[in-house]
């Protein structure tokens, strides 16, 4: 739940600096942020893959933790959490693509830069995310 509240908490931060500049929720809007905000884009491929659960972040673990818990609770959950994961994982790759990919709108002519607090602001979600990753039996205790 750590891992999920520090991710979902980094794709909130970073869909609000979105709608900072160009002042619209439509992500097709967005698209081609990559070109004129390259690090904005680095912390957009950075969440999204902390999203997916890939090893070696801890998403990865709590997500195990949680699957094989319900696969002994009922055997129905396996065809649930398989159609659930599939879902996260095309949404957040669909987000990634549309947001960043692509030729960027011709409404985005004068984008302000990524401020330095929004790139401290990624930093601070994505490092507990990271020292977690390494040592975490800081919050697994005796069971890791």
């Amino acid at each position: 739940m750590i891992a999920h509240g520090l991710t979902s908490s980094m794709l909130f931060c970073l869909a609000n600096s979105n709608y900072e500049r160009i002042h619209s929720r439509t992500m097709i809007l967005a698209r081609g942020l990559q070109t004129l905000l390259p690090l904005m884009a680095a912390w957009w491929l950075l969440a999204s893959l902390t999203n997916l659960a890939l090893p070696p972040t801890i998403n990865l673990i709590g997500e195990l933790f949680v699957v094989m818990s319900s696969f002994s609770w009922s055997n129905i959950t396996i065809i649930l959490m398989g159609i659930n994961i599939t879902i996260t994982a095309l949404y957040s790759l669909y987000m990634l693509i549309t947001t960043q990919r692509g030729k960027y709108s011709h409404h985005i002519k004068n984008i302000k830069p990524s401020f330095t607090r929004e790139n401290a602001l990624m930093t601070l979600h994505l490092l507990p995310l990271l020292l977690l990753s390494l040592n975490p039996k800081i919050i697994l205790g005796p069971i890791y």
